[in-house]
């Protein structure tokens, strides 16, 4: 018997992915209400009661007043998922990160409430999570992430302005290093020192590149890059949506060819004379970073397979 799901936010730009995904999906039904229901408290939660998940693609205020909605159905209430920022370090959630260790697949397949994660955190802690319990990256260890994302990402106003003749190339935004994505990065990736973000968007659509810069002769133990890239291949080792790349022959990477798949890339770039490294983590902010996490996540509440977009142009 099909699965049914409702998009609470459809309308929305993950809403709109995470719905286009679903309909493909063999399995699952999508439910929708009527455009006029949408802001009907009483329209929403009856279909909330009638739908065995329910994805919230809305701001964080709006999630929390639907996450109680979804709880004051009691025993008819559906499992959720959160797209929204509103739960991702909250008690009673588990995290929809997949890879992020051992059990945590079979944890969001057992849990009723899920938060899917931020695309920025998606690229951060997949590269830190791993070398953190290693060993490799103390966990008070000072840290820097630098970001690059597509504009679709940004919302309504940000997609406006980049669309529009003569939009902007580049900015650094989230100066006041206090972006939204930070207490999940601290908690998920097993920080105890709370990292410098620094996140930008380029004038393209979709795709983003997540780096770490490293020295390494100050992590104990003076690691290597290649001892780091070991330590996430056998982090990921078996999983389909984190691949772990060759650093490329002409040692630059673009954002854009991650747009359209479901796929993480990681890689591990170095001067080894000056015992420097860079980790970069490259995935489609609309992607892996979140409409394709939030499918891979209604598949393991459900018990459905996913199949992922791939990047056709995957590297050896």
């Amino acid at each position: 018997m099909a699965k049914s799901v409702f998009i609470d936010g459809e309308a929305g730009t993950t809403g709109l992915q995470i719905g286009e995904r679903l309909r493909r999906m063999p399995g699952v039904v999508v439910r929708s209400l009527d455009p006029q229901a949408r802001r009907d408290r009483a329209a929403r939660q009856a279909m909330m009661a009638e739908v065995d998940l329910v994805v919230l693609c809305l701001p964080d205020d709006a999630a929390r007043e639907a996450a109680d909605m979804v709880e004051g159905l009691g025993g008819a209430a559906p499992k959720l998922l959160d797209a929204s920022t509103a739960h991702r370090v909250a008690n009673g959630w588990a995290y929809g990160f997949a890879e992020l260790a051992e059990g945590q697949a079979e944890e969001i397949a057992e849990a009723p409430r899920v938060a899917n994660p931020g695309c920025y955190a998606t690229g951060a802690i997949a590269l830190l999570r791993p070398l953190v319990d290693a060993g490799i990256v103390p966990a008070d260890h000072p840290i820097a992430i630098n970001a690059v994302s597509g504009y679709s990402g940004g919302g309504k106003t940000m997609i406006a302005d980049h669309e529009r003749a003569g939009g902007p190339a580049f900015e650094l935004y989230a100066l006041s290093l206090n972006h939204k994505h930070l207490p999940e990065i601290e908690r998920h990736a097993g920080l105890a020192r709370r990292p410098i973000f620094v996140p930008s968007v380029g004038h393209f659509r979709q795709g983003m590149l997540v780096s770490i810069p490293l020295h390494l002769d100050t992590l104990p133990g003076r690691p290597t890059a290649r001892e780091i890239g070991c330590t996430l291949v056998g982090h990921y080792d078996g999983t389909k949506q984190v691949q772990v790349r060759k650093t490329p022959v002409e040692q630059r990477l673009e954002a854009e060819p991650a747009a359209g798949s479901d796929v993480m890339e990681l890689f591990v770039f170095e001067n080894e004379a000056e015992s420097q490294a860079v980790l970069v983590a490259r995935l489609d902010n609309l992607g892996k970073g979140a409409a394709g996490a939030a499918v891979q996540n209604i598949g393991l509440m459900l018990g459905l397979e996913v199949t992922a977009r791939t990047l056709a142009y995957a590297t050896a």
